[in-house]
């Protein structure tokens, strides 16, 4: 099976704060299946630097913790990852949970404050839409 995978899961230092989320269980999943892994990271893809401002999704527009939109870019990072993810006919998704990008099904509300409300990242909508299935790391 092709995954596509948020980079930060499998160890790459591209979070906003340029630290990673490594997930071991993940990675024994990926061992165990044999499966073929293109790791992406839709931020920093949009041109976004290692470490940046937090972002949330603010009334339908990326926006950082400074106030400032980074919408182009989040946007950007993420039609370059999926057109990864086309290219390769991945058949599935495994994101990180939360994520203005990545996440899916829950996403922080754009205060802040860690508030969770229901919805996808930038990234996993546009994966959705193209038919390609999203799971959340925390699922697998």
């Amino acid at each position: 099976m092709k995954l596509i995978v948020s980079a930060c899961l499998l160890g790459q230092n591209c979070k906003y704060n340029g630290g990673n989320n490594y997930n071991e269980s993940l990675v024994k999943f990926i061992r165990d299946g044999h499966h073929e892994v293109i790791p992406v990271c839709p931020e920093t893809l949009g041109g976004l630097p290692i470490p940046r401002p937090p972002a949330e999704i603010v009334d339908g527009i990326v926006t950082n913790r400074e106030g400032v939109s980074v919408d182009a870019e989040f946007r950007r990072g993420a039609e370059a990852a999926l057109e990864i993810a086309l290219s390769n006919n991945a058949d599935l998704a495994i994101l990180q949970s939360r994520s203005p990008s990545c996440g899916v099904g829950r996403i922080y509300d754009g205060t802040f404050s860690k508030t969770l409300i229901d919805g996808n990242g930038i990234f996993a909508q546009l994966l959705t839409e193209h038919g390609i299935p999203v799971r959340d790391v925390e699922s697998v």
